[in-house]
């Protein structure tokens, strides 16, 4: 499903959009965030939180995981359409995952500039239904197109391998750029990154801002923003947000200049 909002306002609702940032020129900011449909550390579901931390990194593109669409746990809001109105990124799509408490539970990417195609490939089961969301865009008006793949790998190490083998398959063939993007449940070394790493380039984060779960007292490094080809993108920012609260992840944030 994709839609585009004219109107940023949400009915019964009032928020302030933050003015974006001018970004340079050639450069893309990508931004990946696990959301655990807006619940933060406190168990409180509040969306506008999460647009503010997604606010304030000023991305051109978001790929989220854990979103509701329509779910009851969550209100019945269609959370991808309300975090694109609250981060004024106004395209957006939702990639479903399964049905889930009256509505849906899957992915979504926000995008300041136009989307122009959205598949939602199927990835073999693990104990949930998983997808591959992926988001055909020219964030910058003068680049190229890139694919931006969002994922969020399901449970063990077995079955995360087997959907990772698929995603390496799917896109095999692609000519365009493609950014892998998302919340591998793998660590650097695991089976599912060493294959990966073998399609796409796998930048390592600085010490000290590389570990992204838990998001309060982060232990482990799960969430990454892959690339290819190489040659195309010039990394001059990789990184865990320091984020505490707004979620159990922390936000991962790309900057790249693009050749």
């Amino acid at each position: 499903m994709k839609g585009t909002l004219r109107c940023l306002g949400a009915i019964g609702t009032a928020f302030v959009l933050a003015v974006p940032s001018a970004h340079a020129q050639d450069t893309v900011r990508v931004l990946s965030y696990n959301v655990r449909h807006g619940e933060g550390m406190d168990l409180v579901v509040d969306l506008e939180r999460t647009a503010a931390v997604i606010r304030t990194l000023d991305p051109h593109v978001v790929l989220l995981q854990e979103i509701d669409s329509a779910a009851g746990r969550t209100g019945g809001v269609d959370q991808a359409r309300e975090l694109a109105a609250r981060t004024g990124l106004p395209d957006y799509a939702f990639g479903r995952f399964m049905a889930y408490d009256g509505g849906a539970y899957g992915m979504a990417v926000l995008s300041a500039a136009p989307i122009v195609e959205t598949v939602n490939h199927v990835l073999p089961d693990g104990e949930e239904p998983r997808s591959a969301l992926a988001a055909r865009i020219r964030p910058l008006p003068e680049g190229p197109e890139i694919v931006f793949v969002g994922i969020h790998l399901y449970r063990t190490a077995a079955e995360r391998l087997e959907q990772a083998r698929t995603v390496v398959e799917i896109f095999a063939d692609e000519p365009a750029p493609v950014m892998l993007v998302g919340d591998f449940n793998s660590e650097p070394g695991d089976p599912v990154m060493q294959m990966l790493s073998e399609h796409w380039t796998m930048q390592a984060k600085p010490t000290g801002a590389h570990l992204t779960w838990r998001a309060d007292t982060p232990e482990v490094e799960i969430d990454y923003i892959l690339y290819r080809p190489e040659a195309r993108f010039e990394v001059v920012d990789y990184r865990a947000i320091d984020e505490r609260m707004a979620s159990d992840h922390r936000p991962v944030l790309m900057t790249v200049v693009l050749r």
